[in-house]
């Protein structure tokens, strides 16, 4: 620690999580196992009976401001209360306005990328899909369909198009026309690039980033080989490093404008790199789900110091381990849609089981705790998220698969692909230099 104050946050904190829906639970739980007080707000009606019996819930966050050492808001929208609540001298892990608009607002968050010299690949804005058809038409090509907004929430419309005249992207155009167009009010086209998608992150102290960075490879896909509907998240591999070309080139050059902000917490940037260069594709200014999960395989520094270190602005080093650390998300039906008729049917209140009685690496999605039995809970399906490290891929990914292969509960699906694209992506990676 620095500024000699490790004797301070060294003491148990009372901590404050902040939600919109079940999303932090887990690093919740793992800060309580630390030794804090923790106390959890969800707003979401359809998760009241995520997390019982493993955190202590309150109805009202507001009514504990003086209660809370540290407020964590685990999601955008949060970021006028985070400001406000720094202006009065409160430590604070969680967004800013300019941090929220970074990511809910596509086109904002390429524009602020550009005006500090990060290359961006060419995109489009529309809030018209007759304007936007009008556009294909006249230049056709292959592109990608980006909601903004709230739409982009609902990852299965994000459609990436295959074919080079556009066609598959014109008729995409006009099924969202005629049955999304109260949904999706400002989308995005950008033009499409091959290549590696990688993102980096680090965590953000509202002054400076703290290094290591995260360099981690999404798995957003439902089935393994990236097909079938986009899922938010279905698994991701990740390792912590020096600042590296990627880090430099995109989410590094956003150091000012952060600290601007006065933003604490996590920041990722997903990119595309090619032999060309290396484009940045979005945002995610909070923490990323299963992301926070996977990173607690692989960060030996006590989480609850940590975060209430950033939050006081101190500079100080995140302890990491090497190899490579991985993460499995283990659902069932209906997710990744939102469809409580059959959860309700399928999976409401099943039981998790566990082979061998070993929790090492499981990690909570929608669960409850009822008299000692790990229970799904919410309406979502996301029920836990499991991770393993290792010092190559193929060792991280041994250790996770075994540890999936303990968990017993019905209609669980999971992908069995995580990291196994690491080979030919890190060779990639390297040969542009985009790692160094």
């Amino acid at each position: 620690m620095s500024n000699g104050n490790s004797e301070k946050t060294s003491a148990p904190k009372k901590f404050l999580f902040v939600s919109l829906e079940s999303l932090s639970g887990d690093l919740a739980w793992h800060i309580k196992k630390e030794g804090h007080e923790v106390k959890c707000f969800i707003q979401s009606k359809d998760d009241a009976d995520v997390y019982d019996g493993f955190l202590e819930k309150c109805d009202d966050w507001k009514a504990l401001k003086d209660w809370a050492d540290i407020f964590v808001f685990d999601d955008i929208g949060f970021g006028e209360e985070a400001d406000t609540l720094r202006k009065e001298g409160k430590v604070v892990v969680g967004g800013s306005v300019y941090t929220d608009k970074l990511e809910d607002d596509r086109e904002f968050g390429q524009s602020e990328l550009q005006s500090v010299g990060v290359n961006v690949l060419p995109r489009w804005n529309f809030d018209d899909f007759d304007e936007a058809i009008n556009f294909l038409n006249k230049n056709p090509g292959r592109y990608v369909i980006k909601p903004s907004g709230l739409a982009q929430n609902e990852k299965e419309l994000l459609f990436i198009g295959q074919e080079e005249d556009g066609k598959d992207v014109l008729q995409v155009l006009e099924h969202y026309k005629k049955n999304w167009s109260k949904k999706i009010k400002v989308f995005q086209l950008q033009r499409y690039a091959a290549g590696v998608e990688v993102a980096v992150g680090a965590f953000f102290n509202g002054n400076d980033f703290i290094t290591p960075i995260n360099v981690n490879f999404e798995h957003k896909k439902m089935f393994p080989g990236e097909i079938g509907p986009s899922t938010g998240e279905m698994g991701t591999a990740m390792y912590w490093s020096p600042p590296n070309t990627v880090f430099n080139e995109t989410l590094g050059k956003m150091k000012e404008k952060l600290a601007a902000s006065g933003y604490v917490g996590y920041i990722d940037i997903n990119c595309i790199a090619n032999n060309r260069g290396i484009y940045p594709l979005e945002f995610t200014s909070r923490f990323g789900y299963p992301t926070i999960s996977i990173q607690m395989e692989g960060v030996a520094s006590p989480w609850g110091e940590f975060l209430y270190s950033i939050g006081k602005g101190q500079k100080l080093e995140l302890k990491t381990n090497k190899g490579f650390q991985l993460g499995v998300v283990v659902a069932v039906p209906p997710f990744p849609f939102d469809d409580p008729k059959t959860y309700k049917r399928l999976s409401e209140d099943a039981v998790i089981l566990f082979k061998k009685h070993s929790l090492e690496g499981i990690h909570l999605g929608d669960v409850k705790l009822v008299e000692g039995d790990w229970r799904l809970a919410g309406n979502s399906g996301y029920a836990l998220v499991v991770t393993g490290s290792g010092s190559t891929m193929d060792d991280a990914r041994k250790q996770v698969y075994s540890r999936v292969r303990n968990i017993m509960l019905p209609n669980m699906f999971y992908r069995t692909d995580i990291g196994l694209r690491w080979h030919d992506d890190s060779d990639r990676l390297q040969t542009w230099g985009c790692l160094h």
